[in-house]
């Protein structure tokens, strides 16, 4: 995959993560796949996952934390955080 379409992807997956149209699992799932190629053994190694947890991770039967999610998300150039809501939610009760 050349650099422009890795971009692109990575545009892509972000933007479905934002909008919900994609879950966590199902774009870790995409990028291993069409951005490294990697199968679930080799990326959870270079992840330092079992591969296992990987597989939950993907099926979206886990509970990962932050520190889990961004070892994922760091071969990507990305990372999870907290970011501020849009201002129609700010202040709004939960």
């Amino acid at each position: 995959m050349e650099m422009a379409e890795r971009a692109k992807l990575l545009t892509e997956v972000q933007e479905k993560l934002a909008t919900g149209e994609l879950t966590i699992g199902k774009a870790i799932q995409k990028l291993r796949k069409e951005f490294t190629g990697l199968d679930q053994e080799r990326f959870a190694s270079l992840c330092k996952l079992s591969t296992r947890a990987l597989r939950k991770l993907e099926h979206d039967q886990a509970n990962p934390t932050l520190q889990t999610l961004n070892s994922v998300f760091k071969p990507f150039g990305m990372q999870v955080g907290i970011v501020p809501a849009p201002k129609k939610h700010r202040g709004a009760r939960v």
